[in-house]
């Protein structure tokens, strides 16, 4: 294949929703067609042991939840297929912003039941306000749910898009025997199976004129089909993907991840639909994805994917040029030339070691610290650097210490370590070298903190709870001391040196901005912004 085939089928794309609306499971089904791994593990078979593949952390295995953000890669009827699959619990919403950097599309998991949740509502803002286009599952269908012209509704009202569903679930009031196909006019309908929990097909590619379909679905769900069919076509939107683009329009399936209900049509359909790798916007230009100078960005560091090697992974998206094994690049952060070698591509914990990749493309390789979340890697005769990654400000603190002082070292290379993640971030106070101030979007990240100093640094911490709730960093170089309506606030180090003032609620953040009018407060400073 040529340069410009091998980008045109890449396809990198999100999944985002609320929790437990079965994200991981529809990853899991995904990777299953595309033959990446032969028994789906559903998330709640804890009993037989079979993990979601997807969740590859320790802790991730026993609570059921994902909590990191997982890369997964596979072939599928010519495409390369780039999933990341995120986590959807809200106190870890920090790792899935930052992954969707790294998206072309985004397909948003919305619950038949539940519809539009809080979490569904904030990510989906970040796609749109980023130009993802947006593709909608509406899973779980095999269960009663909501009536599907309520959903689309809900879906314009609640987050100002239209909804043109590619394809109808055949039935009334949650009992769905089908999938109806708006482009083929024609009905899949779906048997269970219960071997590896898939569907086998038990009548294909009806058409939704057929006498003999009208006898088998029966003259009620049959009619209410007609209906709601002749409904969309009069009143519904038309597909139009520059609408998509714009964030205008979202494509909308119906299917379930667990029973495998509509999940290979909405694959084959989607990646047909899906766009391939986008431009990127550098400081300098806009970075083709045809341009065949290299560049990538990293989105996301992981420590300790093996526990037994302690080492530390960073995730790169491939925005140009192609990727050759072994070659240099320019750091752009620290202007150094970097061998890339050991290039490696994943399914969860499982790396397969590769000579090349493209535009598209998620690889990691291994670094000893000196590349950080938001970095740019190119080509060092065209230099570019991509810009724009958001720090988001903490709401809960603690100060954490280690419990055994003479683990001191340990402590500091496990705190160093999870804050370059992006885990959580962790704040330094002069003098004080025997703990770190800690924050957190959500109090779940001082859980997964405890645990992973204990089970992959061999330190027992101990965690304090500190009567803040408000971060905000100090722009330009100002003397702490000289501020005004700093009594019960506290000012610490990030960890690029900028001052950071933590204080106990927006109300008295107001007071502070008010007596200090020459100061200018940042509530969220890029990873590439100077403070």
């Amino acid at each position: 294949m040529t340069f410009l085939e091998e980008v045109k089928r890449r396809r990198t794309f999100a999944i985002i929703s609320h929790p437990d609306a079965g994200k991981t499971t529809l990853t899991e089904k995904l990777l299953l067609y595309g033959g990446a791994i032969h028994l789906a593990g559903s998330v709640k078979s804890r009993k037989t042991q079979k993990y979601a593949v997807s969740d590859w952390m320790e802790i991730e295995k026993q609570r059921g939840i994902s909590v990191t953000s997982s890369v997964l890669q596979f072939d599928y009827d010519g495409c390369r297929v780039n999933i990341l699959d995120t986590p959807g619990h809200q106190d870890f919403s920090e790792d899935t912003y930052r992954t969707l950097m790294a998206a072309d599309s985004a397909v948003m998991l919305i619950d038949v039941a539940k519809g539009v949740e809080a979490q569904t509502k904030k990510l989906f803002a970040v796609c749109k306000e980023r130009g993802i286009p947006i593709f909608t599952f509406v899973n779980k269908i095999d269960h009663f749910g909501r009536n599907p012209f309520d959903l689309m509704e809900e879906i314009e009202n609640s987050l100002g898009i239209r909804a043109v569903p590619m394809n109808w679930p055949v039935g009334i009031n949650g009992e769905y025997q089908g999938i109806y196909d708006r482009e083929t006019h024609t009905v899949d309908l779906f048997a269970k199976d219960e071997t590896h929990g898939q569907q086998k097909l038990a009548s294909t590619k009806e058409s939704v004129d057929d006498p003999a379909f009208r006898e088998l679905l029966g003259e009620e769900v049959h009619q209410s089909l007609i209906d709601d069919i002749e409904l969309l076509d009069v009143a519904g939107d038309e597909f139009d993907f520059e609408r998509v683009r714009a964030g205008e329009l979202t494509p909308m399936f119906f299917g379930s991840a667990m029973t495998n209900f509509g999940v290979k049509p909405f694959l084959e359909k989607f990646l047909s639909l899906a766009p391939s790798p986008a431009p990127r916007k550098a400081l300098e230009e806009t970075v083709e994805a045809t341009s065949e100078d290299f560049s990538a960005f990293v989105f996301k560091i992981q420590a300790n994917m093996n526990p037994n090697h302690h080492d530390r992974i960073v995730f790169m998206r491939i925005c140009s040029g192609k990727f050759e094994k072994g070659m240099s690049v320019l750091h752009r952060q620290s202007g150094k030339s970097i061998r890339l070698a050991q290039p490696q591509q994943f399914l969860a914990t499982e790396r397969t070691i590769i000579d090349e990749a493209y535009p598209g493309d998620i690889i990691g390789v291994f670094d000893a610290g000196t590349m950080g979340v938001g970095d740019t890697l190119c080509a060092s005769n065209h230099k570019v650097t991509f810009g724009d990654f958001p720090i988001f400000p903490p709401e809960f603190f603690a100060r954490v210490s280690p419990k055994d002082t003479m683990k001191r070292k340990q402590f500091q290379k496990g705190m160093t370590q999870l804050a370059q993640e992006g885990a959580v971030q962790i704040f330094e106070q002069p003098h004080s070298m025997d703990s770190f101030i800690v924050g957190a979007v959500g109090m779940l990240q001082f859980e997964v903190l405890q645990y992973r100093l204990r089970n992959e640094y061999g330190v027992e911490p101990i965690t304090d709870s500190l009567p803040y709730s408000v971060a905000r960093w100090v722009k330009g170089d100002v003397d702490i001391k000289q501020l005004k309506g700093l009594d019960n606030a506290m000012a610490v180090k990030d960890n690029r040196g900028r001052t950071v003032i933590l204080i106990s609620n927006e109300w008295q953040m107001g007071w502070v901005v008010e007596r200090n009018p020459d100061v200018v407060f940042l509530e969220t400073p890029t990873l590439n912004e100077e403070v």
